[in-house]
């Protein structure tokens, strides 16, 4: 981790600010087998019935199933539903 990063860390706990904000990391919430909800996101880089990629701020987000629907799409958060198969985080 770069030092600039150490110190937001360090800076976000010693403030009580929650991580995700400060930097920038991704926040994955996962309702059952069918919805996910993520914020912080950078964009879209691959999207069909069975696979989603999603571009982060440090590598993307992989989502594997069967018929995805992005039900909102905002500049820093989204909203699937879909049966979830699989996630992976990749750098």
């Amino acid at each position: 981790m770069d030092k600039k990063r150490e110190t937001l860390k360090v800076m976000a706990d010693f403030l009580e600010i929650p991580r995700d904000l400060v930097l920038d990391l991704p926040k994955l919430t996962i309702t059952g087998r069918n919805e996910i909800h993520l914020e912080n996101h950078r964009g879209i880089i691959e999207y069909s019935l069975n696979r989603i990629r999603i571009n982060l701020s440090r590598g993307y987000l992989e989502l594997e199933g069967e018929e995805f629907t992005i039900k909102a799409l905002l500049p820093d958060e989204m909203y699937i539903i879909g049966e979830i198969r699989s996630i992976k985080y990749l750098d």
